[in-house]
């Protein structure tokens, strides 16, 4: 099959599965209770569960899984774009066109003749045409953070303030710099931890801090600071459920053992999983 010829096929095999999903969704809509009575609210919740399940299962590279998941939240799409098309405000066809128009609009350098040299200057070039578009909607932005939601996890927040800070000129010129300040932080953080008393909100306060730092420090380096935390929150429990595998091994219940076994164990774990090349 020529290359043309498996994507007109592929193009309507993706074409069929959508629009069985709508007629589902349809039918759902129309002879499910449950599926009747949900709104706009009611779908918020299950879908932002859909989106962190499809998250992990990519961070994990478990492809079959993502499978599943990137069903699930087509799922939540399909059924938000239904409720829209019965009040009248969109469906799913407008919604692949809008979201088609807009990737052309901000891909000028493969649709136009706009020319980049790297991927970053793609982000930096994407940025300006956004502020381009709030520009023509309503006069330039009073914020450089318009369109940063709200509702974003912290260290993602975090990480698109700074990357919009930082296309204004406002960041570190080294690493070095940035380092200095996390030492900073950290020492203003010792000083709030071990004052007599200390003042829960201003330990809260300098935890931000640190955390904002060191956000800055991944953004520099093009790491996600929420995937590197997921990693580490993977290998704490790896690790951990082998402490405690152990601890039981020993005819013992984890609670029973002294911290200084389980620090043992730790360190027999940590260490064999390092000359494993883990």
């Amino acid at each position: 099959m020529h290359d043309g010829e498996g994507t007109a096929a592929a193009d309507r095999e993706a074409g069929e599965a959508a629009a069985a999903l709508v007629r589902l969704m349809e039918r759902l809509r129309a002879d499910c209770p449950w599926d009747r009575k949900q709104t706009f609210q009611d779908l918020a919740g299950y879908l932002l569960e859909e989106c962190y399940e499809a998250h992990e299962a990519l961070l994990a590279n478990d492809l079959p899984e993502l499978e599943g998941e990137l069903g699930d939240l087509l799922f939540q799409i399909v059924f938000l774009a239904q409720l829209g098309r019965e009040v009248g405000a969109f469906d799913l066809a407008s919604v692949g066109r809008r979201i088609h128009a807009k990737m052309v609009a901000r891909h000028p350098h493969v649709f136009g003749e706009a020319e980049v040299r790297d991927a970053e200057g793609v982000r930096v070039q994407w940025e300006r045409l956004k502020e381009r578009e709030r520009s023509e909607r309503g006069g330039p932005s009073a914020s450089p953070f318009e369109g940063v939601p709200s509702a974003l996890p912290a260290l993602l927040k975090a990480v698109r303030l700074t990357s919009r800070a930082a296309d204004l000129g406002f960041d570190w010129h080294r690493d070095a710099d940035v380092l200095a300040k996390l030492d900073e932080e950290v020492a203003e953080f010792r000083s709030e931890v071990l004052a007599e008393p200390s003042e829960k909100a201003r330990v809260a306060a300098e935890i931000g801090d640190i955390l904002f730092t060191v956000v800055n420090v991944a953004r520099r380096h093009g790491i996600d600071p929420e995937a590197a935390l997921q990693g580490t929150n993977a290998k704490f429990r790896r690790r951990f459920e082998e402490v405690v595998r152990r601890v039981r091994d020993r005819g013992k219940e984890p609670g029973s053992a002294s911290l200084e076994e389980m620090d043992r164990l730790w360190d027999e774990v940590k260490a064999g999983e390092r000359g494993a090349g883990r």
